[in-house]
């Protein structure tokens, strides 16, 4: 097993999830993408996890019953809720329910680095080549 990060993130839009696995991997992560909230329930009781991103707006289980559910069974791992939603009183439910941070989609790319240097516990490495 590598020691690089683990982190997990769920959307159930794939296009976005292989976007996502793509940068998280040049970042120098091992990403863990996931489609629904229960996929994410299960990969974490499987696996290390350091950091996890979560949308709010998925089916069956929304990502506020995914979030709620963490903090009851989780300590330590930072949460991150990606959402395109730009709404205060979806921040402010969010943070109340265990939420890290709170960013919006079209800022998660260029914010990406910044926020795996400071979520992150462990030594990250890119995998750019310069």
């Amino acid at each position: 097993m590598d020691d690089k990060p683990r982190v997990a993130f769920v959307d159930d839009d794939p296009r976005l999830r292989s976007l996502i696995a793509e940068e998280l991997f040049d970042e120098g992560v091992h990403p863990l993408a996931c489609s629904t909230g229960q996929e994410l329930l299960d990969c974490l009781a499987a696996e290390r996890i350091d950091l996890i991103l979560i949308d709010l707006m998925m089916p069956v289980m929304d990502g506020l019953s995914c979030l709620r559910h963490l903090n009851e069974h989780t300590e330590n791992i930072p949460i991150l809720v990606v959402t395109a939603f730009n709404d205060e009183v979806k921040r402010q439910e969010s943070m109340e329910n265990g939420a890290t941070d709170y960013i919006v989609k079209p800022d998660l790319f260029e914010r990406l680095p910044e926020l795996l240097d400071r979520h992150l516990k462990h030594p990250r490495q890119t995998n750019e080549i310069d």
